[in-house]
């Protein structure tokens, strides 16, 4: 009769559980959504805890999710008892529960207010970094939009060079600023024809109102670098004509971003600086602080974690911060914790380092989600400008569909597969 919202949430949540079975269980109330429910739904004929517990022994559940001020601790601690089944209770009002794990997503929880109120062994998730937002938020939030101008008439044909590096990046919007005066109009139309994210504006008068809108703007260093400059527009400037040489000298001395020639790689990792990695910083392991220490460890140890690892046993303190103290004496591995803005998250490593190679690792926070991007940038610039290796390598499971899709979307070629293990690789003059 309530709860609309509710039903969304565990949605969101259930999308968290890619590879698992999903099943979910609702009264047949007047108003119900259960067409919206991409999952089988089990209608309860009632609210007798006795069938639910009927439920979870003839499907074999491994976990239930409650979601439902109705069902109480003693409730809860009754289908504990008669099932032994794993319980996830999301709880909005403090409330006293009989679970192993307790998710208040809102941005108000406060974890110190359950300390009487669930057993010793719960695991206990407030707040914000556990908010169950739909993806179109997370979208939105990594969405970018950038200024292109590279002349009205664009004599050296840059605009589709540049468009085919930008599509290399999710989540963006593209402003191209041309005159119908383009000797590549026609082709520059056709390219942009079906990519939603790419918008021409030809001949426009809201120069000012499209810069405005953007993060940063792609131009040469001529009349329009004047105006992104006093819009406090971000900027990297491509050189395309000798009549610039004044205006790029200047940039140049002045530290901006600047290009004396097109060239893809540059302008790649310009790009990916000013979208991603800016503000990251990676910190060795071996300067962690304790606390530092054991919340990677707690990290490492989470199941959304410790699925798609090689090796899935839970690793003691003890191991852990003994294999760090290792780490100072060995030049094959290195291992970093990803902070952002001072925010920790996730970690990446890289193991037998060579001259030529080294096979990367990654993970993010668990229950932190938009930071792939972030994290695969950092590997990359740390392989091939600090590293200085030719080829970054990645082993992963056939079964992680998500780290695959996103190598794939960092340029990764799949060079291999045994098993259940994939080999794919990254070439320094591929990136």
């Amino acid at each position: 009769q309530i709860g609309l919202g509710h039903i969304m949430r565990d949605l969101v949540l259930a999308g968290q559980f890619r590879d698992d079975e999903i099943l979910f269980a609702c009264r047949d109330l007047e108003g119900h959504i259960m067409d919206k429910i991409p999952y089988p739904v089990i209608i309860l004929s009632s609210m007798d805890i006795e069938e639910i517990i009927k439920i979870v022994k003839q499907e074999r559940i491994d976990m239930l999710v409650i979601d439902h001020y109705g069902i109480r601790y003693e409730d809860e601690k009754r289908i504990k008892e008669a099932t032994g089944v794993k319980i996830f209770v999301l709880d909005d009002t403090y409330e006293r529960h009989y679970c192993d794990v307790l998710l208040n997503h809102n941005i108000s929880a406060d974890a110190h207010r359950y300390h009487d109120k669930v057993s010793k062994g719960c695991e206990v998730r407030c707040g914000s970094d556990y908010t169950l937002l739909r993806d179109e938020f997370y979208q939105a939030k990594k969405s970018k939009t950038i200024f292109v101008a590279m002349g009205g008439t664009d004599h050296s044909n840059l605009n589709i060079k540049i468009l085919k590096v930008l599509k290399k990046f999710p989540s963006i919007k593209v402003h191209l600023i041309t005159t119908s005066s383009n000797g590549n109009l026609k082709a520059l139309k056709k390219y942009s024809k079906n990519r939603k994210w790419i918008k021409l504006h030809i001949d426009s008068n809201k120069i000012a109102k499209l810069m405005k809108k953007s993060d940063f703007a792609i131009v040469t260093p001529s009349v329009t670098v004047n105006e992104a400059h006093f819009m406090k527009l971000p900027f990297i400037a491509i050189k395309t004509a000798d009549n610039q040489e004044d205006i790029y000298r200047y940039l140049l001395k002045n530290q901006y971003k600047t290009m004396e020639r097109f060239d893809k790689k540059v302008l790649k990792d310009e790009i990916a600086q000013l979208l991603y990695i800016s503000d990251v910083t990676l910190v060795d392991f071996t300067d962690l602080s304790l606390e530092e220490k054991k919340m990677v460890l707690a990290w490492r140890n989470d199941k959304r974690v410790r699925r798609w690892m090689f090796d899935k046993k839970e690793i003691a303190l003890s191991v852990h911060l003994a294999y760090i103290e290792s780490l100072k004496n060995k030049r094959d591995k290195r291992y970093f914790l990803v902070k952002r803005s001072g925010e920790a998250i996730g970690v990446v490593d890289f193991v037998d380092i060579t001259k030529k190679r080294a096979t990367f690792g990654i993970y993010a926070k668990p229950g932190l989600r938009g930071v792939g991007d972030i994290l695969m940038m950092s590997i990359i610039k740390y392989a091939f400008t600090i590293l200085k290796i030719k080829t970054l390598i990645s082993e992963v499971l056939k079964e992680n569909s998500v780290a695959i899709e996103l190598y794939r979307r960092h340029g990764f070629k799949i060079v291999s597969e045994k098993e259940h293990i994939m080999k794919m690789e990254l070439k320094h003059e591929n990136r």
